[in-house]
C-alpha cells in the first residue's frame, strides 16, 4: 500500500516538475525568440543534406517498397534462404530508387534549362519592341479619349525618365570612377564571384550528401519505424502510445497522400498546359509551362500566382493572345479544381474550403513557400488532433459527437442529456 502511494507521489511529483519546465522553457523561448530562429537556421544549414535526403527518401519511399517487395518475392521462391532474397530486394530497390531520381532529375533538367535559356534571353532582346508594341496597341484602343491616351504617354515617358535617371544616378559614376577604384571594384567582383561560388558548391555538396542520405535512409527506414514504436511504447502508458502510433500513422497518410498527389497533379497540370498552349501557338511555352506546373503545388493560390508573370510575358509579345491565355488557365484551373485534382488527391485532407485557405494564408505568412505547400496537410492533422480532443471529452460527459445533433441546438438538460432546439416563432 505505502508503495502505491509512493508511486502516486512520484508520477505526480515528475508530472509536476516536467510541466514547470516546460512553462520555463516556453517563457525563455518567447523571451529570446532572436536568438531561438539563429539557433535553428544555424542548425538547419548544418543538417541541410539530411533534410534533402529524407525529403527525397520519403518522396521514394512507394518506388522502394514496390521493388522490394516484388524482387523479395520473386527470389523467395527461387532461393532457400530468405534473409538473402531480401538483401537483394533491398539493394535491387535502392538502385531503382535512385536510378528514377536520376532520371527524373537529369531528363527535367535537360529538357527545362535550355528552352528556359532560350525564352529568358528572348524576352530581354525583345523587351524594348514589345514595350513600344504594348504602348502603341494602348494608344490605338485609346484613340476615342484622348484625355487618357495622353495620361498612359506621359506615364510611359515618365517611366523612361526614371530609368534614365537611375542609370545616370548609379550606373554612370560607377563606371566613371573605375580607374580611382579600380582595386576596390576589382576586389568587389572577386568577393562577389567568391561567394556565388561557394554558394554553388555549397548546395552541391549538399545535394551530393544528401543523395547519400537518401540511400541510407530508404534501407533503415522500417528500423527507424521499429525503433520509434519501442522508444513510445517504452515511455508512455500503453493507451497513450496507441493513440500516439495511430496519430502517427495518420499524419503519415495524410502527408504522403496530399505531397506525392500534388506533385503527380501539378505535372500533369503543367503537360496540359505545354500541349494547350503549343496548340494556340502562344509564346514562352516552356517558360510559362514550367511556371504554371510549379505554382500549382500550392493548393488554392497556385494557377493565379503562376499565371500572373505568365500573362503578363504574353502581354508584351500579343495583348490579344494574353487574353487567350487567361481563359485557357482560367479554364485548366477549373478541371484541376473540380476533376484532376479531386480524382489524384481525394479527400485525403478532409478540411473545408476555408480550412484550405486559411492554412495556405497561415502557414505561408510563417514559413514562405514551403510553408505554402505543407499548411494544408498540416492544417488537417492539427484539425484532426483538435476534433479527437473534443469528442473524447464529449464521450466523457455522456454526450453526443455527432455535429448535426447540435445544429440550432437551444441547450442540452443535464438530466436527461436531452438536445433541445430552437422553437420557430
Amino acid at each position: 500500500m505505502k508503495n502505491r502511494k509512493f508511486s502516486t507521489y512520484l508520477y505526480w511529483g515528475i508530472t509536476a516538475f516536467l510541466v514547470i519546465s516546460a512553462c520555463i522553457l516556453l517563457v525563455f523561448v518567447m523571451i529570446h525568440m532572436e536568438k531561438v530562429r539563429r539557433l535553428a537556421a544555424f542548425l538547419t544549414d548544418i543538417l541541410m543534406p539530411v533534410i534533402y535526403g529524407g525529403v527525397m527518401a520519403y518522396l521514394l519511399t512507394p518506388i522502394y517498397n514496390r521493388v522490394a517487395d516484388g524482387t523479395e518475392q520473386f527470389l523467395k521462391k527461387r532461393m532457400k534462404l530468405e534473409k538473402r532474397a531480401r538483401v537483394m530486394g533491398k539493394s535491387l530497390a535502392t538502385a531503382v530508387s535512385l536510378i528514377v531520381l536520376f532520371a527524373v532529375v537529369s531528363g527535367l533538367l535537360a529538357i527545362l534549362i535550355p528552352q528556359l535559356i532560350n525564352s529568358i534571353t528572348g524576352i530581354i532582346n525583345s523587351l524594348p519592341s514589345n514595350l513600344n508594341n504594348l504602348e502603341r496597341w494602348l494608344l490605338d484602343c485609346l484613340d476615342d479619349n484622348p484625355e487618357l491616351a495622353e495620361e498612359v504617354t506621359a506615364l510611359f515617358n515618365a517611366t523612361g525618365l526614371e530609368l534614365q535617371s537611375w542609370v545616370n544616378r548609379n550606373i554612370v559614376p560607377s563606371l566613371s570612377n573605375l580607374d580611382e577604384n579600380f582595386l576596390q571594384n576589382l576586389w568587389d567582383v572577386v568577393s562577389r564571384v567568391s561567394s556565388s561560388v561557394l554558394d554553388v558548391m555549397t548546395v552541391l555538396k549538399n545535394v551530393f550528401i544528401g543523395v547519400i542520405v537518401t540511400a541510407y535512409m530508404l534501407n533503415i527506414k522500417d528500423s527507424f519505424c521499429t525503433h520509434g514504436k519501442k522508444v513510445i511504447y517504452g515511455i508512455f502508458p500503453l493507451k497513450i502510445a496507441n493513440r500516439a502510433v495511430r496519430e502517427l500513422r495518420f499524419i503519415h497518410q495524410v502527408f504522403g497522400g496530399f505531397i506525392i498527389g500534388k506533385l503527380l497533379d501539378s505535372l500533369i497540370i503543367g503537360i496540359l498546359c505545354f500541349c494547350g498552349m503549343s496548340l494556340m501557338k502562344l509564346p514562352y511555352v516552356m517558360l510559362v509551362s514550367v511556371i504554371v506546373g510549379v505554382t500549382n503545388v500550392i493548393p488554392f493560390f497556385g494557377p493565379f500566382i503562376g499565371a500572373i508573370p505568365s500573362a503578363f510575358f504574353i502581354l508584351l509579345v500579343n495583348p490579344l493572345q494574353c487574353l487567350y491565355f487567361i481563359i485557357f488557365v482560367f479554364l485548366l484551373q477549373q478541371f484541376d479544381g473540380n476533376i484532376l485534382g479531386p480524382k489524384i488527391l481525394g479527400d485525403s485532407t478532409g478540411i473545408s474550403s476555408f480550412g484550405v485557405l486559411f492554412s495556405i494564408l497561415l502557414f505561408g505568412g510563417l514559413f514562405g513557400f514551403v510553408g505554402m505547400i505543407i499548411g494544408v496537410p498540416t492544417f488537417a492533422v492539427l484539425y484532426n488532433l483538435g476534433k479527437d480532443g473534443v469528442e473524447h471529452f464529449l464521450r466523457k460527459k455522456g454526450l453526443s459527437c455527432n455535429t448535426q445533433d447540435y445544429a440550432e441546438l437551444d441547450y442540452i438538460e443535464n438530466d436527461q442529456k436531452t438536445y433541445v432546439r430552437k422553437q420557430e416563432d
